[in-house]
């Protein structure tokens, strides 16, 4: 089942929800699963994750790395508005644009 996800890689965003509640970042990655969506906001959402040492030269250790959010927790921010806003679409000729709700800028 093909998810219409109006979110996609390398829009910017702010977490709605959550311990990082109010940071904005870059979307990295989109994670589709059935009808399940994440993705994987830059400089967000960090965990500490040990990382196995591969071999000599190598530091094994503890690591911070992304973890994926569910995409509802995530709103586009628009550019002209600067502030996070629900993405509409629009017919433009041939092509289907994304819009912003609040002021109609092109997404």
């Amino acid at each position: 089942m093909k998810i219409n996800r109006k979110i996609h890689k390398g829009d910017n965003v702010e977490i709605i929800s959550g311990k990082d509640k109010g940071k904005r970042g870059e979307i990295v990655r989109v994670f589709e699963k059935g009808e399940h969506c994440r993705v994987i906001v830059g400089g967000a959402n960090l965990v500490k994750k040990a990382i196995k040492r591969r071999s000599q030269q190598d530091a094994g250790g503890i690591a911070e790395v992304e973890a994926p959010l569910d995409i509802s927790n995530v709103m586009l921010v628009c550019k002209k508005c600067g502030k996070p806003v629900r993405a509409g679409y629009k017919i433009d000729g041939d092509t289907k644009i994304r819009v912003c709700r609040k002021c109609g800028e092109k997404l």
